[in-house]
């Protein structure tokens, strides 16, 4: 799996400490991370607004299979995230919240609170959440007996979230570009997206904004 990283401005700093815990616990079970910032002050801002739009661009081109963000308080990046066709976001604050989404709702992101609760032993509570959210493959349910009516409501939130969203290279085409363009308009995504994305058309867009 290829999981992308991606923090807005308000916690920029706190960056490094997410990407080495996530890529600890990642690559234990075999997974990738891409870190797409912000990485520092001096890394080009996003807002929670522009994570959602990054996390779409994404996860509906194949360039990530799974995305971890946040904000303050995480509402923001959630609000965001699923704002857009192709993700479906998780609020996650403790490592229970991570094994119950990843076994019950089977998303592709999850919003974490960076600020708000972020105290002495953040990072271990890090740890155990990024652990219990890759611990076991998505969907297996939980508690087991109810496996099959989860698995069953998935499928039917997927299908409605398709109907009720347009393709995701509509909406690229109708949002203000500069807006789209100061978001992809960044090193790492000239590094890791033109590496790691499937989607042509997707691809071929981003690749036009930013000529």
């Amino acid at each position: 799996m290829r999981i992308a990283l991606i923090n807005e401005n308000s916690q920029a700093a706190k960056n490094e400490i997410i990407y080495n815990t996530l890529s600890k616990v990642a690559a234990k079970h075999g997974h990738v991370v891409d870190n797409y910032g912000m990485k520092g002050a001096d890394d080009k801002s996003l807002t929670y607004v522009q994570n959602g739009l990054l996390a779409a661009v994404l996860l509906n081109s194949g360039a990530a299979d799974f995305v971890v963000t946040g904000c303050g308080t995480g509402e923001g990046a959630l609000l965001a995230l699923n704002a857009f066709p192709g993700v479906l976001c998780g609020y996650v604050v403790e490592p229970s919240d991570a094994y119950l989404f990843t076994q019950i709702n089977a998303g592709n992101a999850i919003a974490q609170p960076y600020a708000k609760g972020f105290g002495w032993g953040a990072e271990l509570n890090l740890e155990n959440v990024y652990e219990q959210l890759f611990k076991a493959p998505f969907g297996g349910g939980y508690p087991k007996e109810r496996v099959v009516p989860e698995q069953r409501n998935k499928k039917i939130l997927d299908g409605v979230k398709a109907k009720t969203t347009r393709p995701l290279i509509d909406i690229l085409k109708d949002l203000d570009q500069d807006f789209v363009k100061e978001t992809l308009d960044r090193d790492t995504v000239k590094e890791l997206f033109f590496a790691n994305a499937m989607d042509g058309e997707i691809k071929d867009y981003v690749k036009a904004l930013l000529a």
